[in-house]
């Protein structure tokens, strides 16, 4: 018994020692590693891909991530590695070198230029056909904003005996694929037309040239859903459903984008509710339970709950509250009714220690670092940064903008910031004839200039009477402040001979800044400086002909606006309100300026909006007359049934303005029941105005209120935009000159 027990005492002591002598043996260290087949990869570099180190040691486990890694890097088509009394030997075969990369095919410059940088990121690097695949996918979808969807692309490869290959892309473009149609269909409340005027997809029309809209892109495509979902959440339609987008060919290379909506029923904002917080003072907290009533039983708008969100957001930038946080929750009740409940949550101290700027290859990085509410250093607070991300969107320069937050268990946060960048020019041109004349417009802007987020703008304007051009530059922010600064060249010929006895060639230059002083109160200041030639007909009066010469003006001007509509373009509701004024500094002619205007929309559902617009301008000299070129009228579209510029004070033969002159519009639109399906809009308007008041003979004008009313209908036809409106006028001077019926074909674009 004791001799079994020994012999199996010493069999374990024998496997023991064979496995730890086993064990020994593999387990060696690396005493070097060998690279071989490089050429230009240097050995250093391949060993780093690897992540093997010499005194290690390696298993083959880590040889096969090695293996991975080293392919991952993509300048190599063979690798191979292996191990053998402590040594490493990697084993690989290079790519070649993409030499250089020709494009046939393309003749356009700007399509070209497009293609070029692109492919210009993979020249001199490592041929990979799979990259290459990747790209050829990439290159087919810029043409296709392009409007360019049947390209047909075939690469060929030439090698080298260096080791490099000479890649050629052959482009076949084919037609350009355009919008014929666009169309809404389902469940979709809103008019064609209406829905038209929200999405940036345009239908190709002849005079529509110069734009890409009417060209298919999946990404302008995109833009349309967001927008038309926006257009519908602002009106109530909470459910909103864009539940397909497909575009069909309807001729040859033309397709009809059509649009399958379900808006689903209306709701209304309710009740709300904000759960009192030890963070924040009573009083306060009952101060936006005030303005959140004002809402109550309202329509659904997501803008209007937006902007309550980001009064919040401005409160505690204002009072330092950092770290605490407003959290929105919306509950569904009965009868579609939905319950706004604020919470504010206290959160743990955390700061931002580093953002990181990607996709900017353009665009400065300081341009997007001048949006940011929170920056580097400062307490990070999640929902003031998300506002910081709006306000890089709302610079318009960039088809997208995302932020990740890498570490966000950590109180010291390392944020990305990825932008996508896109074309910022823009060239436009407008024609427009009717009963009041004729206009051609013109122009060249660029959004991003060298990519310091500087806008350039540069337009002509031709008309019966006027020649106007204009050049601008805006930064805005001057200085990295959340301020703008605008420069203006601007030069004008107006020949007025025949209606108001006068002629002027105007030059000038101004600069200014704008900001906003507080939540939708915007400031504008500016000086000028401009230099006037004043030619007066013959049969001007002796005061009016006094006038005639050279005249310099040196003036400041500022205007005051508040902005409540809840949306700049087509507002439904809201208003806006504006003051400015313009003062002498130094000038032959010491004259004051001020202007008043005011708007306000209503609606009481969705094809009855009702709006009223009313204007004031008042002129006044210090010394002398008010200079004949400097007086006051009302605009035509603000009179309809008059003659533009033929109502007020007239001596002899010619309206010649006046010192004040105000108008008041009445609007409403109409349901389309005759042209359902048609892109018509109808619309009825009762019509106020007056200019009066002459400094040197106030006897020339009657100062009889002028009034009409009628009926408007903007038809976008086949031919182009038509604008009809029938007026009657119901009050008038015996000077003044009606004009019933109105038309004007054309628009700019």
């Amino acid at each position: 018994m004791k001799n079994k027990i020994s012999l199996i005492k010493n069999l374990f002591f024998f496997l023991i020692l064979y496995f730890f002598l086993s064990f020994a043996s593999k387990a060696e260290n690396t005493k070097k590693i060998i690279v071989q087949g490089n050429e230009r990869v240097a050995d250093e570099t391949v060993i780093i891909f690897s992540k093997l180190q010499i005194g290690e040691d390696i298993n083959q486990s880590q040889l096969n991530i090695a293996l991975k890694d080293i392919y991952s890097t993509n300048y190599f088509s063979e690798v191979s590695i292996s191990k053998e009394n402590g040594i490493v030997i990697i084993k690989v075969k290079e790519n070649p070198i993409i030499q250089s990369i020709k494009i046939i095919g393309i003749e356009k410059d700007n399509i070209l230029e497009t293609i070029k940088d692109v492919t210009m990121k993979i020249e001199k690097y490592p041929f990979v056909e799979s990259k290459i695949n990747d790209q050829v996918n990439l290159l087919k979808n810029i043409l296709k904003s392009f409007g360019f969807y049947f390209v047909e692309l075939e690469t060929s490869i030439n090698s080298n005996s260096n080791n490099t290959v000479d890649l050629i892309y052959k482009f076949n473009l084919g037609p350009i694929a355009k919008i014929s149609k666009v169309k809404f269909i389902g469940d979709k409340v809103f008019r064609d037309s209406t829905l038209r005027n929200v999405i940036v997809s345009e239908e190709a029309k002849f005079w529509k040239f110069l734009t890409k809209n009417k060209f298919l892109d999946s990404n302008r495509i995109n833009l349309d859903v967001s927008r038309l979902k926006s257009f519908y959440k602002n009106r109530g339609f909470y459910n909103i459903k864009i539940k397909s987008t497909t575009a069909v060919i309807s001729d040859k290379s033309q397709f009809d984008l059509i649009f399958n909506i379900n808006a689903g029923e209306k709701f209304y904002f309710d009740e709300f509710l904000i759960v009192e917080s030890n963070n924040l003072p009573k009083e306060d907290i009952l101060l936006f339970e005030k303005k959140f009533q004002k809402l109550n039983g309202k329509k659904y708008s997501e803008k209007k709950l937006n902007n309550l969100k980001n009064e919040l957001v401005n409160f505690t930038l204002e009072n330092n509250f950092s770290f605490i946080n407003a959290n929105f929750q919306e509950i569904i009740k009965k009868d579609n009714k939905i319950k706004i409940v604020v919470n504010f949550d206290e959160i743990e101290k955390q700061y931002v220690e580093r953002i990181n700027i990607l996709g900017n290859y353009i665009t400065d990085e300081k341009v997007i670092r001048n949006s940011l509410i929170v920056d580097e250093g400062d307490p990070f607070n999640e929902t003031l940064f998300q506002k910081s991300i709006s306000d890089i969107k709302a610079r318009n320069i960039f088809k997208s903008v995302d932020y990740n937050i890498i570490n966000k268990e950590t109180l010291n946060k390392v944020i990305d910031i990825k932008v996508e960048e896109k074309a910022t020019g823009e060239i436009f041109a407008g024609a427009g004839t009717g009963t009041t004349g004729t206009s051609i417009t013109a122009g060249i802007k660029e959004n991003n200039y060298i990519g310091l987020g500087i806008k350039l703008d540069t337009n002509l304007t031709i008309t019966d009477d006027t020649i106007k051009g204009k050049f601008s530059v805006l930064n805005p922010n001057i200085n990295n402040s959340d301020k703008s600064l605008k420069t203006e060249i601007e030069s004008s010929t107006n020949d007025f001979m025949t209606t108001s006895g006068y002629k002027t060639n105007r030059t000038g230059f101004s600069i200014g800044t704008e900001f906003e002083q507080m939540n939708d109160l915007f400031v504008n200041l500016e000086i000028s400086n401009f230099y006037e030639d004043l030619e007066t007909s013959s049969t001007a009066n002796s005061i009016v002909k006094k006038q005639e010469g050279n005249y310099f003006e040196n003036l400041l001007s500022y205007s005051i606006s508040y902005n409540k509509l809840d949306q700049n373009f087509q507002p439904t509701d809201g208003f806006i309100n504006k003051f400015s004024q313009t003062l002498p500094i130094y000038s032959d002619d010491v004259s004051i300026e001020n202007t008043f205007t005011s708007s306000a929309y209503h609606s009481i559902n969705e094809n009855l909006i009702l709006s009223a617009q009313f204007l004031f301008k008042a002129i006044n000299s210090l010394d002398d007359n008010v200079r004949v070129s400097k007086r006051v009228y009302v605009p035509g579209r603000r009179l309809r049934g008059f003659e533009s510029g033929k109502i007020g004070p007239k001596d002899g033969s010619q309206y010649i303005g006046g010192n004040y002159a105000s108008s008041l519009n009445l609007n409403s639109t109409l349901p389309n029941i005759i042209f359902e399906n048609e892109n018509i809009d109808f619309n009825i308007f009762l019509d106020f105005a007056n200019v009066w008041e002459v400094d040197y003979n106030s006897g020339l004008d009657s100062n009889k209120l002028r009034s009409s009313t009628g009926i408007a209908v903007n038809w976008f036809s086949a031919i182009g935009p038509l604008t009809f409106s029938y007026a009657i006028p119901l009050s008038e001077a015996n000077t003044d000159v009606t004009e019933n019926f109105r038309f004007q074909i054309g628009t700019s674009f």
